[in-house]
């Protein structure tokens, strides 16, 4: 018998790998996102002091009333052109891009070029 890993395992043995080259600092902070089955967050984290500078997702009354369904393409686009705004609203204007252990695709591809069209560099 075959003895799969599972999804969730490895998506969390990408994100360890990941973090350990990707770390946000004041001048540019870790933009991080987490998907679940049925929202979609996203964090600009300042590393150094451990602290979350800002964030958006779709159980959020002023993203929720944009959008239809709060776990498609369209909702990620949602929050990631409002933690784009709230971050610029904060002065910040590049961040780390951290995927969280995803594939760059679908909603987490929609959601960073979203926030790109906002505004933030990265």
């Amino acid at each position: 018998m075959i003895n799969k890993p599972s999804r969730a395992k490895a998506r969390a043995k990408r994100h360890f790998r990941l973090r350990n080259k990707i770390s946000g600092t004041a001048q540019k902070p870790r933009l991080a996102v987490f998907r679940s089955n049925q929202h979609i967050y996203a964090q600009v984290i300042d590393d150094t002091l451990g602290n979350t500078i800002c964030a958006a997702s779709t159980m959020e009354a002023s993203v929720k009333e944009k959008i239809s369904k709060t776990s498609n393409v369209e909702a990620a686009k949602a929050v990631g052109e409002e933690v784009a705004r709230r971050a610029l609203e904060k002065g910040i204007k590049a961040v780390v891009f951290d995927r969280g252990g995803y594939v760059y695709h679908g909603k987490i591809q929609a959601l960073a070029d979203a926030a790109r069209e906002a505004g933030l560099q990265f």
